[in-house]
């Protein structure tokens, strides 16, 4: 081994020690540094940040929490390297964002799996514990999941079709395999970009069509750059907070118990506003001039019957748990089986 190789190895071990003294404390308590894109001010930042108050009051200042919002941490994958060195214990993740530690988590935002928000519902109440115990066991500790709502297209031009989209570059977010293999397989030409370089990449040419709930165009402030939403919901996108297991774990455990409590009663809440959150950003949307763009239904259940023909290389791929991608479309089918059958009953 060459003297370099010592060295970066020495120096990498430095800072995880330090990483994990400036963790725990005993003089100055616990203090958990976690980054996201969400911008100060913003609900999700408020609501954190009273969280955080609340468990440094409870625990007499044993546990508090240092935020770097706005994303000047980077993107996911930035903030998982800071992870790895213990530079940063935590973040706000997309479900992409940490799919190449769990790639499980991409799985809600298949395109066009969903049909309604009830569907989405009957899903998560069954998968959600599935895969918080997933990234858990990868290395993670989370509090459950935050609906980031039904992503629609946006764009300059309208969308009513593949066709409309074909030979455009059309985004995909860094570390979606799934869609950017669904996407490959329809004749589209996605570009893999991190979420924060979204913005510049409709500013500049790079990106012609992006997909975002309206709450998201608006925070990430990508409806400045488009002029068109087609009215379709193209995938189910979510969030969550994620905390570094082994830093987790170092928080005493009666500590450990006021934290849990606190951020998933946060996270439930943000979780159960996100729909009223984008009933209201679609509106503002309007008021900003976005065009929304329909589709006639008879299109869309042709275009949900050609990604639905895709499922099984998806399913064939090593980064797709394929048991449970196929338990998820059990379950998808188990809910409309039992809605068909309202149906007709209601009808009789």
């Amino acid at each position: 081994m060459t003297e370099s190789h010592v060295l970066r190895r020495v120096l990498k071990l430095a800072a995880l020690l330090v990483g994990a003294l400036a963790v725990v404390s005993p003089a100055a308590g616990v203090e958990l540094k976690i980054a996201t894109i969400a911008p100060d001010g913003s609900h999700w930042m408020r609501e954190m940040r009273a969280a955080a108050a609340e468990i440094k009051e409870r625990t007499g200042g044993g546990v508090e929490i240092k935020f770097y919002p706005g994303g000047v941490m980077g993107n996911d994958a930035q903030v998982l390297r800071k992870i790895r060195i213990g530079q940063l214990h935590g973040g706000a993740f997309t479900a992409g964002g940490l799919a190449e530690r769990y790639s499980a988590l991409n799985l809600y935002g298949m395109p066009l799996l969903f049909r309604s928000l009830d569907e989405v519902d009957y899903v998560r109440m069954h998968l959600d514990p599935v895969l918080k115990k997933g990234l858990e066991e990868a290395g993670f500790v989370s509090f459950g999941f935050i609906e980031g709502g039904f992503a629609n297209l946006m764009s300059n031009f309208p969308v009513r079709s593949l066709d409309d989209m074909r030979r455009r570059k059309v985004w995909v977010a860094e570390g979606d395999a799934i869609n950017f293999a669904a996407m490959e397989s329809l004749g589209l030409s996605p570009v893999v970009l991190p979420v924060t370089d979204v913005l510049t990449g409709l500013q500049t040419g790079l990106l012609d069509v992006a997909a975002a709930s309206p709450v998201a165009a608006l925070v990430l402030q990508w409806h400045t750059k488009v002029r068109y939403l087609t009215d379709v919901p193209v995938s189910y996108s979510m969030g969550l907070l994620a905390i570094d297991r082994r830093v987790y774990e170092r928080i005493p455990a009666e500590h450990r118990a006021i934290f849990e409590e606190v951020v998933t009663r946060t996270v439930a809440q943000l979780d159960a506003a996100a729909r009223e959150d984008n009933h209201r950003a679609r509106e503002v949307l309007e008021r900003y001039g976005v065009e929304f763009v329909t589709v006639e239904p008879a299109d869309v259940e042709q275009l949900r019957e050609r990604v639905a023909a895709i499922y099984p290389e998806l399913e064939a791929r090593a980064d797709v748990d394929a048991d449970l991608m196929r338990r998820m479309l059990g379950l998808l089918e188990e809910y409309r089986a039992g809605h068909r059958s309202q149906v007709a009953e209601r009808g009789n």
